[in-house]
């Protein structure tokens, strides 16, 4: 037999779910029953995989301590990440014991909230063992308690070799609600997302990437509103201002667009497209929303350039000039 204990606690010296789940712990060892023992507190950046334990188990054991209410973050997610990566069919043939000890009120409380939660997960809750403590060491030493906690554990001992039966619970009708709209996985397909859930490098990645298809989409819906692309070189072409004798090649870089826009100017004659020209006569570079104010109008090449907001190389009496022969 396999039973796995999960405390939900802060490992506290003074904690009495400590001692009560090692006394339980104990008990359990003696009668032949391999216990593994999982301490949330110290396994919480690798949470969200803990529900793949819970394959070779016959029966768990919840354990948490009310420091001031519930049942305590660590072991919330536990039951969140058991939820969404655990496999139902096996834990709904899992039965479950809550342990709660209070040391402020709630301990009743908290036990149901456990009983609850695991049944809505399908698994078979039964009834648990839950006190009040107000001195840890006085709890300790008293053997009416330390006699209450062993038949306690004697009792899931025989709750799981003879496989008790349970009546049904409203519970499990209101959880196959649940479910009829969430997505199936396999117990494979849930290990390895789980396991992608447990490793931030991955999921820092993935966020950046959200971000980046996020931003994407809303500039291409801003372009595609103005005409696309074309919009750029088409408000070029029609606020050009020629000068007489002026002549002069631009290269503008749009930094978050990776695009570069050549445009050349001889007398009246007007040339704009999309390319690269390391020769031209200035060389500048801005990110997308300045230039769009300052083809919107609120904005000047020139103030962009004092302001920093864009950078240029090359003749500057011809950079000055784009304010002329532009007229946004």
């Amino acid at each position: 037999m396999n039973i796995n204990i999960y405390y939900g606690g802060r490992g506290l010296i003074d904690d009495p779910t400590i001692f009560v789940i090692n006394k339980i712990q104990q008990i359990l060892v003696e009668l032949n029953v391999k216990v593994e023992r999982y301490n949330l507190h110290d396994l919480k950046s690798t949470i969200t995989t803990l529900p793949q334990t819970l394959k070779e188990v016959d029966a768990v054991i919840l354990a948490t301590t009310v420091e001031w209410y519930g049942i305590g973050g660590y072991m919330q997610m536990f039951l969140d990440y058991c939820w969404q990566y655990g496999d139902k069919s096996k834990i709904g043939e899992l039965y479950m014991f809550p342990v709660v000890m209070a040391k402020t009120y709630g301990e009743r409380e908290a036990s149901l909230t456990l009983s609850n939660s695991w049944e809505m997960l399908g698994g078979k809750p039964v009834n648990g063992l839950s006190a009040y403590v107000d001195e840890t060491t006085d709890f300790e030493f008293n053997g009416d308690h330390i006699s209450i906690i062993e038949r306690f554990a004697e009792t899931i001992y025989r709750t799981v070799t003879q496989k008790v039966k349970l009546l049904p619970s409203s519970n499990n009708t209101i959880k196959q609600s649940i479910m009829k709209d969430t997505i199936n996985l396999t117990p494979q397909e849930n290990e390895q997302l789980s396991k992608f859930a447990s490793d931030e490098t991955f999921v820092q990645t993935q966020k950046k990437d959200i971000e980046d298809l996020s931003n994407l989409f809303k500039e291409m819906m801003s372009d595609k509103e103005n005409g696309g692309d074309d919009y750029y070189l088409a408000s070029l072409k029609s606020k050009f201002a020629p000068v007489l004798d002026f002549s002069g090649t631009y290269m503008i870089m749009i930094s978050d667009k990776d695009k570069n826009i050549l445009i050349t100017v001889d007398g009246s004659a007007i040339s704009v497209a999309f390319g690269d020209n390391a020769e031209a006569d200035v060389i500048g570079k801005m990110r997308k929303e300045i230039f769009d104010n300052i083809i919107a109008g609120r904005m000047t090449f020139q103030r962009a350039f004092m302001t920093g907001d864009m950078t240029a190389k090359g003749n500057f009496k011809t950079l000055r000039m784009l304010d002329e022969i532009f007229k946004f």
